[in-house]
């Protein structure tokens, strides 16, 4: 049986939970360090960055992060999350977890107020998603290294190299879980590799 965490200090947590049950798989909050070990994939969902940086501080999770992902196990960032992911971010010094080669912009669409959805061409998919768009942020650029699956407007929304995904938007706030399930399916290979 496959789990996959969410990361629990904050943001849509429960909806990212639904879908990965809606999805077939067990899902589980992740609130503590020694929990990562328990599951074979991990998403870290949307909320606000700097916030989001100081309980990962608070509690300990940049490195462990860093070791989970670096097994080879597929770590999943959503708006925020993608943040958090991406080894360049502009206006700040320093990354987070630096685990995907790309830049980021943050806040690219305005604030709150100016949240919106839009109609995605997802690489992978047969049919548009429906992307929420909430103070989300965009890949300005990403190395060759990086798989581009979607773009809005000329700019990058989703991106993928190796075990690592990232989205701009929320794909848990909709009843669509065709990109959980892409990322269940990153979980389920993953795991039958290591399980090798």
């Amino acid at each position: 049986m496959v789990t996959v965490g969410v990361l629990g200090l904050q943001g849509a947590v429960r909806e990212h939970i639904q879908s990965i049950e809606a999805c077939g798989v067990e899902g589980k909050i992740i609130k503590r360090v020694e929990e990562l070990e328990t599951v074979d994939g991990l998403i870290i969902p949307g909320g606000e960055s700097t916030t989001m940086r100081r309980l990962m501080d608070t509690y300990q999770f940049i490195e462990p992060i860093k070791a989970f992902a670096a097994q080879g196990k597929p770590v999943f960032g959503t708006c925020a999350g993608l943040i958090m992911l991406a080894n360049h971010i502009e206006d700040r010094e320093d990354a987070h977890l630096g685990l995907l080669n790309v830049s980021v912009a943050r806040n690219s669409f305005g604030r709150q107020v100016d949240s919106f959805e839009a109609d995605l061409e997802v690489k992978g998919l047969n049919a548009p998603f429906t992307g929420v768009f909430i103070r989300a942020p965009h890949i300005t650029s990403a190395d060759p290294s990086v798989e581009v699956l979607a773009e809005y407007d000329g700019r990058i929304v989703m991106a993928k190299e190796n075990n690592i995904l990232g989205c701009s938007f929320h794909p848990e706030l909709t009843d669509d879980h065709r990109l959980t399930e892409m990322f269940v399916k990153m979980v389920k290979t993953s795991k039958t590799k290591l399980s090798v």
